[in-house]
């Protein structure tokens, strides 16, 4: 009988040999020393494990996400979750399909997982401040410290949240890290949830308070991973599993809602750019002028790309030289003008984006 030739590309014909392809490739980098993996973690395990979970799993179509994304997503995904040493059984991360690609997103026990294994955190805490507690900070060479929080108990009301912090202390004699952050800016990361954050059924809405301290302690370990590993290869799947799943979402939101409406494109786990109306502009009619001043922050700079000049995050992040926004030095007006004046450029030949 002849043998049906295996489809390439989307559903994955040999389910389990995409685990033993990412652990050969595991092993040659632990054997080349470029990745260094926690002595208690077992390579094998932690793919059986995400095998048995991926068996379960299925995209919003209710369809199982081996037999709709492709090999390579597949076996991307379980790279990302091993290079970070996470392990969805002790539910250090979960996998999302987006159409056939399959994208490993840690959860919040995953960051701070790998915050106390690249980082050296020994502890890691939060707080909410609600109005009418003593709340006070100090900043010195660039890193706060909280100097004061009394709360009394009469304090303590879901709707008279004001902001929280999240202080990661370490086992050596480095000082600890603070991040602090206001209600307005949680709300705003709240905003990038799938779900409607302002129903009064929401986890959101319910729990507040630790909605909040799981938001500020994400952003706080991000922070401090990315400032402490040494090691470009984990820092490129760190990231690289929450800039793919930004990619594929601002990609998508683009094709569903073409000449319709808003779309959302978030930047990351904490963060979210405004809906860009998509499809609804003359494109032979001149953008109007943008002020660059106007523009505070890194995500305000990528949206203003995005709508100006059709620049997608990577794309922006690779004509400012850097793979992450944690990377970013200048201004976010700064960094808006170099990309501004790329885009005014001479043009490139056929085929060629302006100053890629």
């Amino acid at each position: 009988m002849e043998k049906t030739p295996e489809k390439k590309g989307t559903a994955v014909t040999k389910p389990f040999d995409v685990v033993a392809l990412v652990t050969t490739k595991l092993r040659t980098y632990t054997d080349d020393k470029e990745l260094i993996l926690p002595e208690n973690y077992s390579i094998e395990n932690a793919l059986k494990s995400a095998w048995l979970v991926l068996q379960e799993t299925v995209d919003r179509d209710k369809r199982p996400v081996l037999q709709v994304c492709s090999q390579a997503s597949i076996a991307n995904a379980l790279l990302d979750m091993a290079v970070q040493g996470l392990n969805p059984g002790k539910d250090q991360c979960y996998f999302i399909a987006y159409g056939q690609k399959l994208v490993c997103q840690r959860s919040y026990f995953g960051t701070m997982a790998v915050a106390e294994r690249v980082a050296g955190a020994s502890d890691i805490w939060a707080e909410v401040v609600y109005e009418g507690d003593k709340f006070e900070y100090a900043i010195s060479h660039n890193r706060k410290t909280v100097t004061k929080h009394e709360q009394e108990l009469e304090n303590i009301k879901p709707g008279a949240i004001v902001a929280a912090y999240c202080v990661i202390e370490f086992s050596t004699s480095k000082p600890s890290f603070t991040e602090i952050m206001t209600i307005e800016q949680i709300k705003k990361a709240w905003a990038k949830s799938k779900t409607d954050t302002d129903s009064p059924t929401s986890v959101h809405s319910q729990f507040p308070e630790e909605m909040a301290k799981r938001t500020v302690t994400n952003r706080a370990c991000k922070a401090i991973i990315n400032s402490s590993s040494d090691s470009n290869l984990f820092l490129e799947h760190f990231n690289r599993s929450d800039e793919e799943q930004t990619g594929i979402e601002l990609e998508a939101g683009i094709k569903e809602n073409a000449n319709q409406g808003i779309i959302d494109v978030g930047l990351d786990d904490e963060e979210i750019v405004e809906g860009q109306l998509v499809g609804t502009e003359d494109p032979k009619s001149p953008k109007p002028s943008r002020n660059p001043a106007g523009l505070k922050t890194v995500e305000a700079m990528l949206k203003a790309c995005f709508d100006d000049f059709g620049l997608q995050p990577k794309q922006v992040l690779a004509e400012l030289g850097v793979s992450g926004q944690t990377e970013i030095k200048e201004s976010p007006a700064d960094c808006y003008t170099r990309v501004a004046a790329v885009m005014a450029g001479p043009k490139k030949g056929p085929g060629e984006e302006p100053g890629f």
